[in-house]
């Protein structure tokens, strides 16, 4: 591995020949030079020292092209001196937005207080660093500019609390960049990737109505099973407990715990979910809610599902659904939520056309719609 060339007997006459030379391209490639070389572990006390001092009068120069070859060469110095680093990052934009970007000398509180100097640009590239803290998050959510938000939201390194969340999605709610970025995000908590949906949906749907001459009736139900089928694939076995009831309660107060929700989340093999979304809807406690579901002969479900104020013609579909939940295992092999959901799905289809389960014609049309709905 080849070793860093470590600068030759740095002296007080390198300060005196920067400051002295009238080019200031001349004083911009010693400073590249001198900057390029800087490495704090591979000088003496006394290198590093006139090092240091070089940097300070260099951040004071009268030429933009010398500072923007200082800060070029030290953005990623971890040795920099805090001071410089800070002048630099409060520098104009071309000086600046190399340091904001990746200077890891920065803190949070230098962060904050550039952010809140309605700069765009330096917010923007705050915005873009490899790991920005809830913190700054929080600032720069407040900040009003869309492009460091759709950055900042599609930044994986950047840590969001679930509030800026929220905050973004009621503020830039008219916003496509932010919205895209939300959108491609991964690991959003549950409640934040439903509101997303939800604000899409919605906006498709006054779309469909406004541009495509479809009824606001048929839009509605073309929505509600678009929202729907993307909620239910927000719920996976990787969200927390917390996650799961921010999610339900959310839900049920925007009145979308409804019964078909219901039924493919159990039909892609969620019961854990099901419990939950039963105990928000009976108002009972979640133990209580699980020794009914769970009872021998299922004797305990229909009381629920009547407390609930379910359709009672889905009572049914519910039954064999939550039976076979609880019946079918995974196989273990790769791809194995695939196939549970696909044999979950044949073998509900298969107990609807059973001619002795007591479920009205037109219940039987419903449900097998969107069962079909679920298995597209």
């Amino acid at each position: 591995m080849t070793e860093k060339p470590r600068p030759k007997h740095l002296t007080q006459a390198d300060v005196a020949h920067l400051m002295s030379d009238p080019s200031p391209r001349t004083r911009a490639r010693t400073t590249a030079k001198i900057a390029a070389e800087f490495d704090a572990a591979a000088l003496s006390d006394a290198e590093r020292r006139i090092a240091e001092d070089i940097f300070r009068t260099l951040v004071k120069d009268t030429e933009v092209l010398v500072r923007e070859a200082l800060a070029a060469h030290l953005k990623s110095t971890p040795e920099l001196p805090h001071d410089v680093a800070l002048a630099l990052a409060r520098d104009v934009d071309s000086v600046a937005l190399p340091m904001l970007k990746f200077s890891e000398v920065l803190t949070d509180d230098d962060l904050i207080e550039i952010v809140r100097g309605r700069e765009p640009a330096k917010q923007v590239a705050i915005a873009q660093r490899t790991g920005v803290s809830e913190a700054v998050s929080d600032a720069l959510v407040d900040t009003g500019n869309e492009a460091a938000v759709a950055h900042l939201v599609g930044n994986e390194g950047a840590a969001l609390s679930e509030d800026a969340f929220e905050r973004v999605i009621d503020n830039y709610n008219e916003s496509t960049s932010v919205a895209d970025s939300l959108a491609r995000r991964p690991n959003l908590p549950p409640a934040i990737s439903e509101r997303v949906v939800s604000a899409l949906t919605e906006r498709l749907q006054a779309y469909l109505v406004s541009e495509h001459d479809v009824s606001p009736d048929i839009a509605s139900t073309l929505i509600l099973q678009a929202r729907e089928r993307a909620t239910a694939t927000l719920i996976d076995y990787g969200s927390s407990e917390a996650e799961l009831e921010s999610l339900i309660e959310q839900l049920d107060r925007k009145e979308r715990l409804t019964p078909s929700l219901l039924l493919r989340v159990l039909c892609v093999g969620d019961l854990n979910f099901f419990e939950r979304a039963m105990s928000k809807l009976t108002n009972l406690p979640l133990p209580n809610v699980r020794v009914l579901i769970h009872d021998k002969g299922m004797l305990g479900l229909e009381p629920l599902y009547t407390r609930a104020a379910l359709p009672k013609g889905l009572y049914p579909a519910f039954r064999a659904a939550v039976s076979l939940v609880v019946e079918t295992d995974y196989d273990g092999g790769p791809n194995d939520r695939k196939r549970y959901v696909e044999r979950i799905m044949e073998r509900m289809l298969t107990k609807f056309e059973d001619p002795t389960m007591r479920i009205a014609p037109d219940d039987i049309e419903y449900l097998m719609a969107k069962l079909r709905q679920l298995a597209a």
